[in-house]
């Protein structure tokens, strides 16, 4: 099973910050210093209020806790976040009343679940979000990540997603305690 790192809380934490643009709610943008990046939201956009299955991107204020990645597909630079190998029967419980609810699981797994092993490259290198992680919140939302975007930046199921070089960009300099604030 992949492990979690427990937020820091840090005094001062570098941003990323988030925010919609254009006429598209899945439209948008991602700022960290002098970077800009273009980035896929939710199909639903942006909200304070999440419940599980209703593709938003929370509002909040989000740790970045831990990266994983494709060790077959990607070799990242030397990064500063906890970094660890996806494996093949690594998945991700979403199933609002089971005890894994929001966390890591092997694969199979019988209660509704999302694999981490994927095709179709999103999950090449995944960054978890404290978003609903402690406490969790059965019913709240699981799931919520940082990671690849897909060609086009076509929405998401409510997670936060970028191009690959941007993202390699940018796990170079974030730092442990390191925030993703979502504006809406």
């Amino acid at each position: 099973m992949l492990p979690i790192t427990v937020p820091l809380n840090s005094e001062n934490p570098q941003i990323l910050r988030v925010r919609s643009v254009g006429p598209e709610p899945h439209h948008g943008e991602l700022a960290f210093g002098e970077l800009t990046f273009p980035c896929a939201l939710g199909k639903s956009g942006i909200s304070r209020r999440k419940t599980e299955g209703d593709g938003v991107t929370p509002v909040g204020r989000f740790e970045l806790l831990n990266v994983y990645s494709r060790p077959d597909r990607v070799q990242l630079d030397p990064i500063y976040l906890p970094h660890d190998s996806l494996i093949q029967n690594a998945g991700w419980c979403d199933a609002p009343d089971h005890p894994c609810y929001n966390r890591p699981i092997t694969v199979p797994f019988d209660d509704s679940h999302e694999k981490m092993w994927r095709e179709d490259r999103l999950y090449d290198v995944v960054v978890v979000m404290n978003y609903n992680m402690y406490p969790v919140v059965p019913g709240a939302g699981s799931a919520v990540f940082f990671h690849i975007a897909r060609d086009g930046y076509p929405p998401t199921a409510g997670c936060v997603a970028i191009y690959p070089e941007h993202m390699q960009q940018l796990l170079a300099v974030i730092k442990p305690g390191a925030i993703m604030q979502v504006e809406g």
